[in-house]
């Protein structure tokens, strides 16, 4: 792409995931700790705030989407949160099994989850980095 052509990214809009029924995807993300920002029914939307970013994770219904469960390839989603093992225990005990033990990266503790169609969420810490975190 040209000079010309090229065009400024100038952050996230939203993430879009799709679900096989709004109620029980809204239920699920509820359970593991996150914040309804707006629902829309007719248009099969609803919204989950990220922190106090506008953007967030955008639950589409896909009425012909069934329950999966991983491995296959598909993205992850890593949120940064300030104990991502505080984290794991909060989400065991609202019932969402990790799909492996809180694990170390460079920065810190991550644990990952996936909802009843297979999105894969991480909860990621920077507590071996604090300088690189937000709260850093």
């Amino acid at each position: 792409m040209s000079d010309e052509e090229s065009y400024e990214l100038l952050g996230f809009d939203n993430v879009l995931l799709p679900v096989g029924d709004l109620d029980e995807a809204v239920g699920f993300y509820e359970r593991a700790g996150f914040i309804l920002g707006f629902r829309w029914d007719e248009g099969g939307l609803a919204l989950l705030r990220v922190g106090g970013e506008m953007p967030g994770i955008l639950l589409q219904l896909e009425e012909t989407l069934g329950h999966r469960t991983p491995p296959w390839p598909s993205p992850h989603i890593w949120l940064e949160v300030p104990d991502a093992r505080a984290a794991a225990r909060k989400l065991a005990a609202a019932g969402i099994a990790p799909l492996d033990e809180v694990f170390q990266g460079a920065t810190g503790w991550t644990v990952e989850i996936a909802d009843p169609w297979g999105n894969v969420l991480g909860f990621t810490d920077y507590t071996k980095r604090a300088e690189l975190g937000r709260r850093g």
